[in-house]
């Protein structure tokens, strides 16, 4: 009985693994030194949002994250709640991109009082424009900051799924370092 557990665990395993290998997935990260892809989405209040709206008015940091009111989404946002003047001191938009939707992105910045944008990318294209690949034999969305300037170039880049608000404290390292 217990080879028989254990062998469906590892097929069905084996299953997800091949799942996520043949989806069709995201193009090669955007990396540093990178234009930031053009998109436009709708914010947590279902306005449109077009980033080439942003490009030469002001420097971003886009972040993405798996979902809404989880643990740790949750301390990253609080995180880039509680940092947000520091941003905005430096005239740096905050973005916050998941796959959730727009009901559930307003719920989520009423409930944590978060004072920056979140756009819903409900099919994971943005997500994809950038490369951000997911994490766990693809069943968890990544979780990547970018910090871009003001002409849409990418400065700066962390990813890291466990450790989400190291993120907040990254952007704001690079940002001293290289907005400048």
């Amino acid at each position: 009985m217990k080879k028989k557990v254990i062998y469906m665990v590892l097929v069905l395993i084996s299953c997800v693994a091949l799942f996520a290998a043949f989806r069709p997935g995201p193009k090669s990260p955007v990396k540093v030194g990178d234009q930031a892809p053009s998109f436009v989405l709708q914010d947590q209040f279902g306005a449109s949002f077009n980033m080439d709206d942003y490009i030469g008015k002001t420097a971003m940091v886009v972040y993405f994250y798996p979902k809404d009111d989880t643990p740790g989404c949750t301390k990253e946002a609080c995180s880039f709640r509680d940092s947000y003047q520091e941003f905005t001191d430096k005239d740096i938009k905050v973005i916050g991109i998941s796959s959730d939707d727009v009901e559930s992105h307003k719920n989520f910045a009423e409930k944590y009082n978060l004072p920056f944008t979140l756009l819903a990318d409900v099919n994971n294209e943005v997500r994809n424009l950038f490369g951000v690949k997911a994490n766990v034999l693809g069943l968890i969305p990544g979780r990547v900051t970018y910090v871009i300037d003001k002409k849409g170039t990418v400065v700066f880049m962390y990813e890291s799924q466990l450790k989400a608000e190291r993120h907040i404290e990254e952007s704001i390292n690079a940002i001293n370092n290289s907005l400048n």
